[in-house]
């Protein structure tokens, strides 16, 4: 393929390696591009990968193992899209994941990826685990699967497969019903979401998994959507719509902001810490909500909210992103991003860090235990703490 037939041949040559893009908007220090945080080379920065690109699709640098694990070290946090002045900055996510997908054509990817998307492939799931067992997550519970009620609850693979994801999972359902939340899940039959599949590349995949979805909720007359996971979120939201869906979706933050607002959520038993909360990349720059988690855990008698230094849209991503959850490009090191956002949170004083995200979850509590910090910063979901802030049944 020359650069002549790549999609963004008219735009990808304008970086310049200006640098903004390993930057946060506040300057606090030169590394909120979780890659270049971890390797600190400007071939992991998205300038220098941008070049490398450019390169290979020349003919002037071959494919390499190295290369492919550069190009798929990048985690869609969009760090680079809201930092870059200049005006191709919407594209440059795109034009990333646009040369993996070149890479995914010519059979040229890294063994992670690859095992990634055939484990996706053939059991629904990057884990590669059965399919049968998805909706063993609800083992011990009393949510029902979905035979039309107002909401699917959207679980998605972290929160089904993984352990301490499937804690959150719990936690959540435990927490709509407290809420009179008339909703199902699909268990056994819920399939991968896709975004993850997406940003790797592997557009053929991702459609083929939108649309099963995309029919099944139509068969089952699905109108209206909550997901655990805002990876999920933003696949049903903002990719599904062009396969002529029509289905409302709310990332479970949403829904549970607007449960407390109509006083149908009962958090008076509190939770008292002071905690701190880390941005999804995917809630927050890729759908720009950063109100309703903070909303949620205000409303939360006994909760101390502090900030950590980068917040918001200039929140250092946990480095899960894109696949690298599974295929952990960036870990292996104390630069790694998840142990430095562990660390940014233990600076702020807090004893609990929270997000709202099965694979931030699973990131920051690992790298919790990696720095040594067990006892003195707990990692919960949000779902966690307002179903320990709800009053027991009965009461």
């Amino acid at each position: 393929m020359a650069l002549t037939e790549y999609k963004y041949s008219d735009v990808i040559h304008r970086c310049f390696r200006c640098g903004y893009c390993k930057f946060p908007t506040s300057f606090v220090e030169v590394n909120n591009c979780p890659a270049y945080a971890r390797y600190r080379l400007e071939s992991y920065s998205t300038g220098g990968r941008l070049w490398l690109i450019r390169a290979w699709l020349n003919d002037e640098l071959d494919w390499s193992e190295h290369l492919g694990e550069i190009v798929y070290s990048c985690a869609a946090c969009k760090n680079c899209a809201e930092q870059c002045p200049l005006p191709f900055s919407g594209d440059i996510v795109d034009m990333i994941v646009a040369a993996k997908g070149e890479m995914v054509e010519r059979g040229s990817i890294p063994s992670a990826v690859k095992e990634f998307l055939e484990n996706v492939d053939r059991q629904g799931n990057p884990y590669g685990t059965a399919r049968s067992k998805r909706g063993e997550w609800m083992e011990g519970t009393d949510i029902e699967e979905y035979r039309g009620q107002e909401f699917l609850y959207y679980v998605g693979c972290v929160g089904s497969y993984d352990t301490r994801a499937q804690q959150a999972a719990r936690a959540l359902g435990r927490v709509l019903q407290k809420g009179g939340v008339s909703f199902g899940v699909l268990g056994n039959k819920e399939n991968c979401d896709g975004n993850d599949v997406g940003k790797l590349g592997e557009a053929g995949l991702f459609e083929a998994l939108a649309e099963e979805n995309v029919r099944q909720f139509k068969d089952l007359g699905v109108r209206r959507i909550v997901t655990l996971s805002p990876h999920a979120f933003n696949a049903i939201k903002n990719d599904y719509p062009r396969l002529d869906s029509a289905f409302e979706v709310l990332h479970y933050t949403q829904l549970l902001r607007d449960l407390v607002r109509a006083r149908k959520l009962d958090v008076s038993s509190g939770f008292n810490a002071k905690l701190t909360y880390h941005d999804p990349c995917f809630l927050g720059r890729w759908n720009m909500e950063y109100e309703a988690p903070r909303e949620v855990l205000r409303t939360i008698p006994g909760v101390e909210l502090v900030e950590m230094e980068r917040h918001r849209a200039d929140a250092l991503c946990c480095g899960g992103g894109g696949g690298n959850f599974y295929t952990d490009f960036l870990g292996g090191s104390e630069d790694s991003p998840s142990r430095i956002r562990a660390r940014d949170a233990c600076a702020t004083g807090a004893s609990v860090v929270a997000t709202a995200c099965p694979n931030c979850l699973t990131m920051l509590e690992d790298a919790v235990k990696a720095e040594g910090l067990d006892d003195r910063l707990k990692v919960m979901d949000i779902s966690e703490i307002v179903s320990e802030a709800c009053p027991p049944k009965g009461n």
